[in-house]
């Protein structure tokens, strides 16, 4: 059945028994009314009832046409209803709006503005689901995610929402009063670590002085899968972490964090929001992403892999994030 064209001939009929006229009825539907009286002679044909009565003087309803008209307005009120709905959603933040953000995206760039962006967009209703594993946005049905540009597949749009963050190495007096701080990336190998990993792949530490760039893998007794749980473990005393300046800075100035190999940390690009799509943005997601873009700046970034970012580590197949810096 082909239900497009059926729903055509039925507005047809409703504008018809409105004007009982086929010309009116036609200029209302931008037809011709030699192509609308066409119209609903095929579409009686297809019901096997009559639904008009037609003379020289003008049209008029039958019994059967008169019924059918009963329960269509309803139901094409709703239609047309649903139709301006998603009309007024292209021009104002309205409805659901599902963002997918590693747990350190979450927290620098959702949690600063939500508040501040759902009392401006009262119609918005915000649902954000944190977690650090990679998430295919379009199958999980998310409207956007926030994370490092490497989770961003080729084919979407990023928007930078951080600017870069550099890397800190940490670990916790009670730690270093048992080992000697390490005073070169190599020195990590005598160390008990914090690792990162996802999947069965473990992160390697990315480390830069000079314009060079090294990479060392760790070892130690525990792996985490989470930011706050690799910071969490430094502060007791189970190793040294890798984490971001902003995740460690709150620990170091209340000294329960020793910061260590400044010289050799890095930066990274920092946080991107990627969507699908050029066209037919949501408003909603529209608002979020200029509420969040440092600078509000209006130019787009494709979203392709950088090589070389301290976060990156090879999987098994594929050059992966670090998530322990997300």
């Amino acid at each position: 059945m082909n239900t497009s064209r059926h729903l055509n001939d039925l507005t047809a009929f409703v504008a018809v028994a409105d004007e009982l006229s086929f010309r009116a009825a036609a200029a209302r539907v931008g037809v011709t009314p030699s192509a609308i009286s066409h119209t609903m002679r095929q579409l009686e044909e297809r019901l096997g009832v009559r639904l008009l009565h037609r003379t020289t003087r003008g049209v008029a309803l039958t019994d059967p046409g008169r019924r059918l008209l009963e329960r269509l307005r309803p139901a094409i009120a709703q239609i047309i209803g649903a139709l301006e709905e998603l009309d007024q959603e292209r021009h104002r933040p309205f409805g659901r709006l599902r963002v997918h953000a590693s747990v350190m995206a979450a927290a620098a760039v959702i949690a600063p503005v939500w508040d501040r962006f759902l009392t401006t967009y009262p119609d918005v209703h915000l649902e954000l689901e944190v977690d650090d594993a990679p998430v295919d946005i379009v199958a999980k049905g998310f409207d956007a995610a926030i994370g490092i540009r490497e989770r961003a597949p080729a084919d979407m749009i990023a928007v930078r929402v951080t600017g870069p963050m550099k890397v800190a190495v940490v670990g916790a007096p009670a730690y270093f009063a048992r080992q000697s701080a390490p005073r070169t990336p190599d020195d990590l190998a005598v160390h008990s670590c914090v690792q990162y990993g996802w999947g069965g792949s473990m992160a390697a530490w990315v480390f830069q002085r000079n314009g060079k760039s090294r990479r060392i893998s760790v070892q130690g007794p525990v792996t985490v899968n989470t930011a706050g749980l690799a910071v969490r473990a430094a502060v007791d005393g189970l190793g040294i972490a890798y984490a971001t300046e902003a995740q460690a800075e709150p620990f170091i100035r209340s000294g329960d964090l020793i910061r260590v190999l400044e010289d050799w940390s890095p930066s990274y690009e920092g946080y991107f929001l990627y969507y699908t799509g050029h066209r037919q943005v949501p408003a909603a997601l529209r608002a979020l992403i200029d509420m969040i873009r440092p600078g509000r700046e209006t130019g787009r970034e494709p979203a392709r892999p950088q090589k070389g970012d301290p976060e990156s580590f090879r999987g098994s197949d594929q050059s992966r994030s670090m998530n322990g810096t997300q």
